[in-house]
């Protein structure tokens, strides 16, 4: 048992607010360590102090005071609230919903045809020679080897 983990619990301890198992627990962790047992004593002489002082009583007027701060606090709006006065966020919503019903409501792509595969075909090595066309060094240097 950890003090560490038993020092978030003396407090419950020493105000008789742990339960049964939590108790004993306590118990057996303070039979073995005296820096915890120091740590209650201090606590139960705290509150021994505390239990000296005059209690105070409020005012008739405080309960008066107190009912009318909050009955004048601004009742509380559900959560649609937010929405309704900001129109940027009215507007994004509706661009939002209106981009997903447009995208949704595309067909895809159509699948190529025999045709299509065909002609792809046929013009595959002008495709093959792409890279020699779209090298432009290579016309550079013949143009640097006909001036020099």
């Amino acid at each position: 048992m950890s003090c560490g983990r038993m020092e978030k619990k003396i407090m419950g301890y020493v105000d008789g607010r742990l339960k049964e198992g939590e108790r004993l627990e306590m118990e057996k962790h303070l039979s073995t360590c005296a820096a915890c047992r120091v740590r209650v004593s201090e606590f139960r002489a705290v509150n021994v102090l505390l239990d000296e002082l005059p209690m105070i009583e409020p005012s008739a007027a405080f309960d008066i005071r107190m009912q009318a701060r909050v009955a004048a606090e601004p009742a509380k709006q559900s959560w649609w609230a937010w929405f309704a006065p900001s129109p940027r966020v009215a507007l994004a919503a509706s661009m939002l919903l209106l981009a997903t019903v447009w995208i949704g409501s595309r067909r895809p792509d159509s699948p190529l045809s025999a045709a299509d595969i065909e002609k792809i075909n046929q013009n595959m090595s002008v495709l093959e020679n792409y890279d020699v066309i779209s090298d432009f060094c290579a016309a550079e240097r013949i143009a640097a080897a006909g001036a020099g």
